[in-house]
């Protein structure tokens, strides 16, 4: 049996709409965004420690296949799914689905870990975010 992704839930609000009464386009890179700080966070990542070692991750790519409209009071759950690979980025996958389990939106993010001083990426984003608390176990499945 697969385990399933970490997640959050959310509720669509009024003013996240769009003229045709679904949710803008824009609105789910946030969801998403809300679901990786959360994540992050779950996975025991301590934000404070990256800034104080003047490191931090960095949004280099995001995609979005939409699947099915959302609309105003829409329960949601948004997962956060990490993968690394071998080089100086990693993935942090995202599903968008209505509690009845209707995916909505599917999201791939490319992330860096960037040193701040030297304005470049870390060679090993995994072992900086390993240093400062992060446990993959917890957004992978």
């Amino acid at each position: 049996m697969t385990a399933k992704p970490w997640s959050t839930r959310i509720s669509v609000r009024t003013y996240e709409l769009d003229s045709l009464g679904h949710v803008n386009q824009a609105v789910y890179h946030q969801y998403a965004e809300i679901a990786r700080v959360e994540g992050f966070a779950a996975a025991g990542c301590s934000w404070d420690g990256l800034m104080a070692a003047k490191t931090a991750p960095v949004l280099l790519s995001s995609t979005i296949d939409f699947r099915r409209e959302l609309r105003t009071g829409d329960q949601i759950e948004v997962t956060c799914e990490v993968k690394f690979g071998t080089g100086k980025t990693f993935n942090a996958d995202s599903v968008i689905s209505k509690l009845d389990g209707t995916v909505s939106a599917e999201i791939t993010c490319v992330i860096g870990v960037m040193d701040l001083d030297k304005r470049k990426l870390v060679a090993d984003p995994r072992a900086v975010l390993a240093a400062h608390g992060f446990d993959l176990a917890r957004l992978s499945s």
